[in-house]
């Protein structure tokens, strides 16, 4: 019997030793393989992955199963090549020394490693990163808002270092410095999660969330060494940021700011205060130089040291006047280098221009105090360092958020903190009557929403598109002719102003007062009293004087409860009157009723 030699096995996924692997299992390895190859823990390897901009990938076929987190080959061997890792090692090695000190109780040595611990810098990472000044800025969104987060955090020994909060909220406050003296702000949105701001610089958006100034509570489920890796690299690229735009408007960084407005948390307005000192040294400093151009050379570099002295001292005595009114508003005026502004930037200059804002202690000053001044106008506060005080009579608009019972001046508008985000999302000066102190205020919309794209038009959005087509602000839905007839309603629902509303009282108490003349003198003649024109020259002098009681008689300050009675709308006016009288007539129940015991016991007697 003749035996066949038997066929040679083929293997599916045969290959011969030696051959190099194909396809995604040489594209891709897994975080263990990664971490295997760079020789570094697993906390560091995702320190040096946040850094350096790498993430994990799906690969379309996972050879190791879909349990694994994959990496690119080309990203590891990207970081393997990174000069910060070897920096890291070494100071790996070096802590064990500092610890191995410890250990030994050997503290002189201990302390001076200490001392002398080695520290590393993100710059070259942060130009490799980002090679031009735009792509900065197109990544700057999550970099403020992890900014905006830790700089209203609480500092916890363990987890959050005070410095870096300290760090945090210099750098968050220089970024509103430039976006509010330069006018870039374009949208302000209050949500429950925090205050959303949109920005145009360079003619990027940038957007950015900043919690509300509530006491913060951190959770034990919240991993912060990987929180504070982001936060390491943003503060580094924020602080690139804010450089090249302060020298973009000719103005040193970092700024040297006021330690007594430090000291009293008014970071922003010293911020302010430094740009506009700067700016205006650097404008007198160029015309010094065009007027000294044919000077000497040599008596320039001698004195080189000597001005940049005299500059650092002439910054500080800018700062000391802390009272300046108006300090916010001059950066723009006398910064050179500047592009041309935008139409956008022109609209948003103008807005509150001519407008004196005073913030009550109730309301949240930072985010006004970034604001007002992003639209055109002067903000002050309740407190020391205050460029104004309360007092000041030429104060427009005082933003409370409670109702003012008394000491309420008829000159200016008494408005909640939501009319000045409208009217900034509008880019119209909306009316003051459903803003009031102690009302519900109209819906707050949202300007990231298209609403015609979504298919809703808000009724208000709709009042308001009214408004900016009529160019004028139209009365309000539901103010009727008996309204129209009294100014004290029109005022109240926000139609005119304070001080048409003042003219048109004194104008109704004056006719009220010759109707009453006039009354009083059909009387006497049906009486057949002959009135003789010194008699009416009496009864005009008395009229005039009674017009001018009256006219006296409407000062709020004397009267406080009718002054709350006309902030009011007309369904509460009409409620406390009718509680008043109700409070009157059992006032005379009661005496009718004490009266006749009074009787009874007379009677008995």
């Amino acid at each position: 019997m003749v035996k066949h030699p038997a066929a040679p096995v083929k293997h599916k996924h045969y290959r011969p030793a030696g051959k190099k692997k194909e396809g995604n299992a040489a594209r891709y390895v897994t975080r263990s393989q990664a971490v295997k190859q760079l020789q570094v823990s697993l906390p560091l390897f995702r320190k040096l992955c946040i850094l350096k901009g790498v993430f994990p990938r799906e690969p379309k076929k996972k050879v190791k199963g879909n349990h694994h987190t994959y990496y690119h080959l080309k990203d590891v061997s990207f970081i393997q090549h990174e000069p910060l890792l070897e920096r890291l090692r070494e100071i790996r090695a070096y802590e064990r020394k500092v610890k191995k000190a410890d250990a030994k109780k050997n503290k002189e040595r201990a302390a001076l490693l200490k001392e002398r611990r080695p520290t590393y810098k993100l710059d070259r990472i942060i130009l490799q990163r980002y090679p031009k000044f735009v792509d900065a800025l197109r990544d700057v969104d999550d970099c403020l808002t992890m900014v905006h987060l830790f700089a209203a955090l609480p500092a916890i020994e363990d987890r959050i270092d005070v410095k870096r909060i300290h760090n945090c909220r210099r750098l968050s406050h220089e970024w509103q410095a430039y976006i509010s003296l330069t006018h870039k702000l374009r949208k302000v949105f209050v949500s429950v999660k925090g205050i959303y701001y949109q920005a145009e610089v360079k003619g990027q958006k940038v957007t950015w969330l900043t919690p509300h100034p509530l006491q913060q509570v951190l959770t034990d489920d919240i991993d912060f060494n990987i929180m504070l890796n982001f936060l390491e690299f943003y503060e580094a690229l924020l602080a690139f940021v804010n450089c090249h735009l302060y020298r973009s408007i000719d103005v040193k960084y970092p700024p040297i700011l006021d330690s007594r407005l430090e000291a009293l948390a008014a970071e922003l307005y010293a911020l302010a205060r430094y740009l506009d000192a700067n700016s205006r040294s650097a404008v007198l400093d160029s015309q010094a130089a065009s007027l000294s151009g044919s000077g000497n050379g040599e008596n320039k570099k001698i004195e080189t040291s000597l001005e940049e002295s005299e500059l650092r001292l002439a910054q500080l005595q800018h700062q000391l006047p802390s009272n300046e009114p108006g300090a916010l508003m001059h950066l723009v005026k006398d910064v050179s280098g500047e592009d041309e502004e935008d139409n956008d930037t022109k609209e948003c200059k103008q807005l509150f221009k001519d407008m004196k804002f005073f913030l009550n202690r109730e309301v949240y000053r930072e985010s006004l105090l970034f604001v007002i001044p992003a639209f055109g106008g002067t903000v002050s506060w309740e407190g020391d360092g205050a460029p104004f005080e309360e007092a000041d009579d030429s104060i427009t608009h005082q933003i409370v958020d409670r109702p003012m019972h008394g000491r309420q001046t008829l000159a200016r508008e008494y408005v909640q903190p939501q009319w000045v985000y409208d009217c900034i999302n509008a880019r119209i000066i909306l009316p003051t009557g459903g803003y009031l102190a102690g009302r519900d205020p109209p819906p707050h919309l949202s300007p990231f929403v298209d609403n015609e794209a979504e298919g809703y038009v808000p009724d208000y959005a709709e009042t308001i598109k009214k408004w900016k087509s009529a160019g004028e602000v139209l009365p309000l839905p539901g103010v009727g002719q008996e309204d129209l007839e009294d100014p004290q309603n029109l005022l109240s629902e926000g139609v005119i102003d304070r001080a048409k509303a003042k003219e048109a009282a004194e104008r109704k108490k004056k006719m009220m007062a010759l109707e009453k003349q006039y009354h009083d003198e059909l009387n006497m003649e049906l009486q057949g009293i002959q009135h003789s024109s010194s008699t009416s020259n009496v009864d005009n002098q008395n009229s005039a004087e009674e017009t001018t009681e009256d006219m006296e008689e409407f000062d709020p300050d004397t009267d406080r409860d009718n002054m709350s009675k006309m902030l009011m709308s007309r369904k509460k006016r009409g409620v406390l009157e009718a509680m008043e009288k109700g409070k009157k007539r059992k006032k005379d129940h009661v005496d009718v009723i004490r009266e006749r015991k009074r009787k009874l016991k007379e009677s008995n007697k």
